[in-house]
């Protein structure tokens, strides 16, 4: 199980947790590991950033994940660790 947590502080709020939070709910239905994933939300993790939000999965902290970049952090820090655990 991955727990994945937004930050929806006043910061990341401004840089798009939103997007974010809208982005990781349709990736998860659309690879269908709803079963695997946690998602939920985080006032300040304490990783502010300049640019982009904060995302904590399960102990590991990522900064700067915009709807850029959203892809590449799902693909590597989420849908691989799902089907990695799967083994």
């Amino acid at each position: 199980m991955l727990f994945v947590q937004v930050c929806v502080g006043s910061s990341c709020h401004l840089k798009g947790s939103s997007d974010i939070v809208e982005l990781l709910e349709k990736a998860v239905a659309e690879h269908h590991i709803d079963d695997e994933v946690v998602l939920s939300g985080s006032f300040c993790i304490g990783k502010c950033n300049r640019v982009g939000v904060t995302v904590q999965v399960n102990d590991d902290v990522y900064v700067g994940i915009t709807r850029d970049n959203f892809r590449e952090f799902f693909t590597k820090n989420i849908l691989e660790e799902v089907e990695s655990e799967g083994k």
